[in-house]
């Protein structure tokens, strides 16, 4: 394989998928890697989709993308043993024509947007490993050296899109290996149901579709959350916690969410339904302090390989898809000016990153991943416990003066957590949430 192009993009999620995308659109000559049996082959996962990311790049998408649901109402749960106090976002204007969120199936997703890659002109190779990025005497990223019989291919420009525990850059010497209190491993489960069960339990009709977010004594005082997702005939449903809480703890990724589902608040949803997939995946969560190098002398790092996800508002593929197009856009433009793929030239694309929506938010909560991850044991195993017992001051009634009730709920606070400790943890946060 001693073919040439403009550039080789390693991995065909939503990064790697937007970045050769946008440069095939624009005329590069594209090679695209990666190991599974096709595009998504690897995620059997549900997902959300941001439709303004993806507008901007496939503007017709919905005409023919494999949508599950549009999400018409989030829920976000605190949980205790056996209850949960939760606020709830529910919205008729989300019946709108354009919606802007869905649920996906990422294997489904990622096939398609992979069709979309090959005609607008890519060359796609799949159960192809990347194996090593190729350097020339000066260190300067010239290729990639695959699994296949000759197998090194080169190119002006590597696209790093391998995922957040990509091992190319970390082996070439260009970033570190994520740390493992920046990473996440989040467990997933499909579970299958009619149609029409699945509209009746969440309330919705059509194309309708619900999200819920969860924290609190499910993840056994470790920093990390469960989820469920409404799709057409399934529902996804799975938990993730810090890879280093896993590692300091005996409990076991599926024992976390084989709780999650027997959750009384939980397990209604799912009853009787069949379990036909199962999948772990990495998530990268150390937010901005934990942004690598971006680009170097002949190669570029984007989506979750950049650590690029927030982890406050969970959103991750739309900042792959963006980080994705303007690494395309940033080769192209050189391309066309006919400058090299310098890092001087380069760190154009960490400009725009910097100047979008992208760095502004992870700038945002720079300082939020520390805070969870130092106080795991309050805010995801205290405060829940406390939150729930006030709840249930509040609205039992027994015959108990609610002075009793209010005192009650107090002393137990202060009992758990100090006025100081309190106090403390409201500025902590406030000042994280500038």
């Amino acid at each position: 394989m001693t073919e040439k192009f403009d550039a080789i993009v390693v991995g065909a999620g939503m990064a790697g998928n937007a970045a050769a995308y946008t440069m095939a659109k624009r005329g590069l000559k594209v090679l695209q890697l990666e190991r599974g049996e096709y595009a998504g082959s690897k995620n059997v996962q549900g997902a959300i989709l941001y439709a303004a990311q993806v507008e901007k790049l496939v503007p017709e998408f919905r005409e023919d993308a494999p949508l599950e649901r549009h999400l018409i109402e989030q829920r976000f749960w605190m949980m205790s043993e056996t209850s949960h106090t939760g606020l709830h976002h529910r919205n008729d204007e989300f019946n709108e024509e354009r919606p802007n969120r869905y649920t996906i199936i990422r294997s489904q997703f990622d096939r398609w947007f992979s069709r979309h890659v090959r005609d607008a002109g890519a060359v796609v190779l799949t159960e192809t490993t990347a194996l090593e990025l190729l350097q020339d005497a000066k260190g300067k990223v010239v290729g990639v050296r695959t699994d296949r019989r000759d197998g090194e291919v080169f190119a002006d420009v590597v696209v790093l899109a391998e995922g957040v525990n990509g091992l190319l850059g970390t082996r070439a010497g260009l970033r570190e290996r994520p740390k493992r209190e920046n990473v996440a491993l989040a467990v997933k489960e499909m579970h299958f149901l009619p149609r029409e069960t699945i509209e009746a339990r969440f309330n919705l009709k059509g194309d309708e579709g619900v999200v819920i977010e969860a924290a609190g004594t499910i993840s056994k005082g470790m920093a990390g959350m469960g989820f469920i997702y409404t799709n057409r005939e399934s529902i996804s449903i799975g938990i993730g916690c810090l890879v280093s809480d896993f590692a300091r703890n005996n409990y076991a990724p599926y024992e976390l969410l084989e709780g999650f589902k027997k959750h009384p608040s939980v397990a209604p949803l799912i009853e009787g339904s069949e379990v036909k997939e199962y999948a772990g995946h990495l998530i990268p969560e150390g937010g901005y302090r934990a942004v690598p190098e971006l680009a170097g002398d002949g190669w570029v790092v984007c989506g979750d390989a950049a650590q690029l996800n927030n982890a406050v508002h969970r959103e991750g593929s739309n900042l792959a898809l963006a980080s994705g197009q303007m690494a395309g856009e940033t080769i192209a433009d050189l391309k066309q000016q006919g400058a090299e793929p310098t890092k001087r030239n380069l760190a154009l694309y960490r400009t725009r990153l910097t100047e979008s929506f992208v760095m502004k938010d992870l700038k945002k909560y720079k300082d939020l991943p520390g805070l969870l991850h130092h106080n795991t044991q309050n805010f995801f195993l205290t405060y829940p416990q406390l939150v729930a017992k006030a709840m249930e001051n509040f609205v039992r009634v027994d015959g108990t003066p609610k002075i009793e009730a209010e005192k009650r709920t107090f002393k137990s606070v202060l009992a758990a957590r100090s006025l100081t400790g309190l106090v403390g943890d409201v500025v902590k946060i406030a000042r994280a949430w500038r």
